[in-house]
C-alpha cells in the first residue's frame, strides 16, 4: 500500500515549512505502525501571493504544485490526487492544527475496517477547535447523522484518508471549502460506501484562519442539504411529508371534534382549516416526489440496496392495485361529502351543504389525481430500471461466455518514474 499526503496551502508562509518538515518526518512512523509501505507528500500552493511556494520549493523530497491564481481548496486536493500515485489519498491543513503522523491511525483503520474514508475527528478532548466552530460542526453532523441514519462527529475535518478506487464514486465534489462536508455528505448517503472516525489531536493555527464562520458556515448547511438532495432525495421528502402531516393532524383535532359534535365547523375555523389542506397537499406531494426519487435511483444504479419497509410500503400504495384500492376507498367519501350538494344544484339550482364539505371534497379529488400522475410516472421509471439491469446481465453474462482473443505479447520497456521538486505552473 502507497500513501499519497497532499497538502493545499494559500498564504501560509508561517507554518508550510513546519507542516511539510513534520509531514516528512512522520513518514517512518507512518509505515512502522500501518499497512503502508510507501509515502509520497505533495504540496499544493492555492495562488498563494506569499513566499508558500517559494518555501516549499526548498524541500526536494516533495512534489510541488503551483496554482497561479487561487481555485479553491477542493480544487487543490483534486489536483493533488490526481498527480500522485497512491492506493491510498489522503491530505491535511497546511496551517499547523494537524498530527501527520495520526496518519498512521487513518491507514490501519481503513484497513481493519474495510472502509472507504477514514477521517480523524477534531472534536476530541484534545481539540484546540474554537467554541464557535466545534457548534457549528456539530450541529452539521446532527443533520448530517438524521439525513442518513449513520453517526458522524465531524464533517469537515481537514484530515482523512480515502481508498483510490472509491475516488469516482465520490466525484464530483466542489473546489471550495465546503470540499470536506460534500465528501462527508457523499460517502454517508450512499449505501455502498463506509466511514469511520477516530478521535485526533486538534492545535491552535499557525497564522489568520481563511475560513469565514458565517458565510462558509451557511455553504457548509447548503452543501448538506444538496448533496442529500442529490443522493438520498427521498429520505429528505418523506422526513419533510411526515413533519407536514403530523402538523396537519395537531391543527386539524380541534375543527374535527367540533364537526363531529355539533355536525359542523365554526366559521371562524376556516383559515386552519384551509392551513391544513395546504400541509395536506404538501405532504402527499412530497411523498410522490420521494417515490419518485427512489425509482429514479433505482433506474440509474444497476445495483441499488434492499428496499426498506417504507419503500416497500409506499411501492404497493404507488401502483395500479393501489390507486384502484384508494379510489374505491375515496368514492363513498366524496359521495357522502358532496352528494346531495351536487344532486341539489342539479336538480334545484342551489348548493345545501356547508362550504368544509367542498374543501375536503376538493382536497381529496386533487390528492386523488396528482397519485394517479405520480404512478404513472413511478411505472415508466419501473420498466426502464428493469429493462437496463436486464440489458446489464445480458451484457455480462455475453462478456463472460465470449472466447478470449490469442494476443502474441512482446517484450517492452517503459522508463521507470522519477520523484522530482518539478513546479507546475497551472
Amino acid at each position: 500500500m502507497k500513501l499519497t499526503i497532499v497538502i493545499p496551502a494559500l498564504n501560509e508562509e508561517q507554518a508550510i515549512g513546519s507542516t511539510i518538515e513534520r509531514t516528512l518526518a512522520a513518514r517512518e512512523t507512518i509505515i512502522a505502525q500501518s499497512p503502508v509501505e510507501a509515502v509520497e507528500v505533495i504540496v499544493v500552493s492555492d495562488g498563494s501571493t506569499d513566499r508558500t511556494a517559494e518555501i516549499a520549493a526548498q524541500y526536494d523530497e516533495i512534489a510541488l504544485i503551483v496554482f497561479e491564481r487561487n481555485r479553491g481548496y477542493g480544487a487543490a486536493i483534486k489536483r493533488g490526487f490526481e498527480v500522485g500515485t497512491g492506493d491510498v489519498v489522503g491530505f491535511l491543513d497546511a496551517d499547523g492544527t494537524c498530527e501527520p503522523a495520526f496518519f498512521a491511525t487513518l491507514c490501519r483503520e481503513l484497513a481493519e475496517k474495510k472502509a472507504s474514508v477514514a477521517i480523524g475527528s477534531r472534536l476530541g478532548p484534545d481539540s484546540k477547535m474554537p467554541r464557535v466552530r466545534r457548534l457549528g460542526n456539530r450541529i452539521y453532523a446532527l443533520i448530517l447523522s438524521a439525513l442518513s441514519n449513520k453517526v458522524v462527529t465531524d464533517t469537515a475535518s481537514g484530515m482523512r484518508v480515502i481508498r483510490r478506487d472509491v475516488l469516482h464514486q465520490l466525484y464530483p465534489l466542489p473546489d471550495g471549502l465546503h470540499f470536506t462536508p460534500a465528501m462527508s455528505a457523499r460517502v454517508l448517503m450512499d449505501d455502498q460506501l463506509s466511514i469511520t472516525e477516530k478521535p485526533m489531536p486538534y492545535k491552535d493555527r499557525v497564522g489568520e484562519s481563511k475560513l469565514n464562520v458565517f458565510h462558509d458556515g451557511l455553504r457548509f448547511f447548503r452543501t448538506i442539504l444538496e448533496m442529500s438532495l442529490m443522493w438520498q432525495p427521498a429520505k429528505l421528502f418523506f422526513a419533510t411529508a411526515i413533519l407536514c402531516l403530523c402538523v396537519m393532524i395537531l391543527l386539524a383535532a380541534h375543527p374535527i371534534e367540533s364537526w363531529l359534535r355539533v355536525g359542523r365547523f365554526h366559521e371562524d375555523m376556516i383559515y386552519r382549516l384551509l392551513f391544513c389542506s395546504l400541509l395536506g397537499t404538501l405532504g402527499v406531494s412530497l411523498i410522490s416526489m420521494g417515490v419518485l426519487a427512489v425509482n429514479l435511483h433505482r433506474m440509474v444504479n444497476p445495483s441499488p440496496s434492499a428496499p426498506s419497509f417504507l419503500t416497500t410500503m409506499l411501492d404497493h400504495i404507488y401502483s395500479s392495485k393501489g390507486l384502484a384500492v384508494t379510489t374505491l376507498l375515496a368514492g363513498p367519501w366524496l359521495f357522502w361529502l358532496v352528494g346531495e350538494g351536487v344532486w341539489t344544484r342539479v336538480t334545484q339550482g342551489i348548493v345545501v351543504i356547508h362550504w368544509s364539505r367542498v374543501v375536503l371534497a376538493g382536497v381529496m379529488v386533487f390528492a386523488i389525481a396528482q397519485l394517479s400522475l405520480s404512478i404513472l410516472l413511478a411505472n415508466i421509471m419501473r420498466f426502464h430500471a428493469k429493462r437496463s439491469r436486464t440489458s446489464s446481465t445480458l451484457g455480462a453474462l455475453q462478456a463472460r461466455s465470449a472466447p478470449k482473443p490469442f494476443v502474441h505479447a512482446s517484450p517492452s520497456h517503459k522508463p521507470s518514474p522519477q520523484a522530482s521538486n518539478t513546479v507546475h505552473a497551472i
